[in-house]
């Protein structure tokens, strides 16, 4: 195998349909490794004990345990940080758009128990938490597999219910499935909680003390008799999260340009600190543990809990028992059923709405993905139940597992046919197209390629990536052209909408861009006396430029702009398209020529050859 094709299969195995998928291979590796003449060696190997010993002190556990209580820590850790990230700068921030997943994860983890409790209630009552859970990796490959072709936005509303999901699944681990309670672990468990937390408030950045304290944290809960599962979530929700902020960017830049002017170890060490820096130690961690925890800890713990014995009649007999079809009923029927009934109450009640794109087909196709448990599901079942019931729980969840991808392409499918509901995005499509009579343009008119962007006087990065212009002109020359369009966001930047209207009035004398420069050169400085200041750098006519900015018709074309970017799918600044085509991912110049050059007609290509 060469080096390029081992770099593509990594590629691969990192999205969320290759780790899925990659999760279907090693759990069907355990089933048959289970049920093969080398079964015994299977559950040999994680009967296994491994200890690890410092002088006096010593932790003893079998491998199946070291999965479970120890790997597992960071599977829960990294859920933690999700849920902290999307209630700092993520879907679950703003109430609106918060509502309707928190309604629709609580019914999708109280409707499916109790549909258990009905079916499997008087055989195996303590098995009811294996169908609360929903595993996130399943979900988002499965949807990547079966769901519409774009579906973004449904994504998002899907992991903003999962975070409810999976730590109301953590916490009920931890509370219902925990035994013999130590005092002594749990007191210092709780001081090193206390004390990450206080580590947070003091804006430490260094990722080393967090993850020392998370290890005691872990030590110390798995002493307590608590299931670490608790501990690694509630470890990850007090690390704090943030948007990157300008200025600790523009420090990273400068101390890389130190960098490349006086190449020192030393240099290039505070540089690697300063980049560090601009990105809060939440995303960092989550950045570097995602990977490892998709492609290593899951698939491990995979291998280590789907290994089921189904010989000497034990799959007919789990066919025929209440606890594998209280598990089946509850996963399938009652994540569809509490999901899709949590979304309609809350949307009903007038307390939110869906993102934009995402119809009631595709909340129900999502909402039958849930039913995918797997990773929470197995765990509970090694914690609540033994022997037969333990076997016939696991049987259900792989059946489970099976019937819900039917049922959630089945409904996707339907969804296509019948509502018409093909993406679950935001659209993608420039609306309207770039008119040169109308848009403000720097380079030929009718240049062969086009870069539109939505921005925003007052935001930040709208300013860094102004100056990416100049990089595209010098890479593509004449053949670029380079469109602006107003998008002010008016509840986080109260000075932009009144700074597009002061461009629009130079526009008016003929001087947009130059008002578009001054402006973003001073972004600090927007106040009506500071855009009048401008007006009279730039030579305008101060008189006409006071008629211009009350003129309504100008108010008019930054609303027509607005709508028009909602129109197009943009909901942030800046976005950008690329020849009417919303662009996905960095706005650096370099990754921009790069998408640019991918439209490149194939007729020029060959005249160029």
């Amino acid at each position: 195998m060469t080096w390029g094709t081992k770099h593509s299969l990594m590629e691969r195995l990192r999205t969320e349909s290759g780790s899925a998928l990659l999760l279907v291979v090693v759990a069907g590796i355990a089933l048959l490794w289970a049920n093969s003449p080398f079964s015994e060696a299977y559950h040999h190997l994680w009967e296994t004990d491994l200890a690890i010993s410092l002088g006096d002190l010593s932790l003893n556990l079998s491998l199946h345990h070291w999965v479970n209580d120890g790997l597992m820590i960071l599977f829960f850790f990294v859920i933690g940080l999700e849920v902290r990230q999307e209630l700092a700068i993520g879907a679950l921030k703003e109430r609106n758009r918060a509502w309707v997943p928190l309604a629709a994860g609580f019914a999708g983890v109280v409707t499916p128990a109790l549909i258990y409790l009905a079916i499997a209630g008087r055989d195996a009552p303590a098995g009811w938490g294996a169908v609360v859970g929903t595993d996130t990796a399943f979900l988002l490959g499965a949807l990547a597999l079966v769901g519409p072709s774009m579906s973004q936005q449904l994504r998002i509303f899907l992991l903003a219910l999962t975070v409810v999901d999976d730590f109301l699944a953590v916490t009920i681990i931890g509370v219902v499935y925990t035994d013999n309670l130590r005092l002594v672990p749990l007191v210092i468990a709780l001081v090193a909680l206390v004390a990450l937390w206080y580590l947070g408030r003091t804006s430490q950045w260094r990722s080393i003390p967090y993850i020392i304290l998370v290890v005691i944290i872990w030590l110390a809960t798995l002493e307590s008799g608590v299931h670490p599962s608790l501990a690694g979530m509630v470890a990850g929700l007090l690390i704090p999260a943030r948007a990157t902020e300008r200025g600790h960017v523009e420090d990273a830049g400068t101390l890389f340009r130190d960098y490349t002017q006086s190449p020192d170890p030393s240099v290039a060490r505070t540089a690697t600190q300063g980049v560090r820096r601009s990105i809060s130690v939440n995303q960092r961690l989550h950045e570097g543990f995602r990977a490892p925890v998709s492609l290593i800890v899951v698939p491990i713990f995979a291998l280590a809990n789907a290994g089921v014995d189904l010989r000497g009649g034990i799959l007919s007999d789990a066919l025929g028992s209440s606890v594998t079809w209280g598990v089946v009923c509850g996963l399938v029927i009652g994540k569809l059923v509490g999901i899709s009934f949590g979304a309609w109450v809350a949307i009903k009640a007038g307390w939110g709405t869906l993102p934009d794109g995402v119809g009631p087909g595709s909340v129900l196709g999502g909402a039958a993905l849930s039913g995918m448990g797997f990773t929470v599901s197995l765990l509970v079942v090694g914690l609540a139940l033994e022997g037969r019931a333990a076997t016939e729980a696991s049987v259900g969840i792989m059946l489970a597992m099976v019937l819900a991808a039917l049922v959630g392409w089945a409904i996707f499918a339907g969804a296509r046919r019948w509502l018409g509901e093909t993406t679950a995005d935001l659209p993608t499509q420039l609306d309207p197209p770039v008119d040169p009579s109308y848009d403000h343009i720097r380079g030929p008119h009718d240049a062969q390629f086009t870069l539109v962007e939505y921005m925003d006087f007052e935001c930040p990065f709208c300013a860094r990536a102004t100056g990416m212009w100049r990089d595209l002109r010098g890479h593509f020359g004449d053949r670029i052209r380079y469109v602006v369009r107003h998008l002010p966001l008016d509840d986080v930047h109260p000075h932009a909408r009144a700074a597009a209207i002061c461009a629009e009035a130079a526009a008016e004398e003929g001087k947009f861009w130059e008002m578009h420069d001054a402006l973003f050169a001073d972004q600090e400085h927007l106040e009506a006396a500071d855009l009048e200041a401008r007006a009279q750098e730039i030579g305008l006519d101060l008189d006409q430029y006071r008629r211009d900015i009350a003129d309504p018709r100008l108010a008019e074309r930054v609303q027509d702009e607005v709508d028009s970017a909602h129109r197009s799918g943009a909901r942030g600044t800046p976005t950008f398209y690329v020849c009417d085509t919303r662009h996905i991912g960095p706005h650096d110049a370099r990754t921009l020529i790069a998408a640019i050059e991918e439209w490149e007609p194939e007729e020029a290509l060959r005249r160029r050859s």
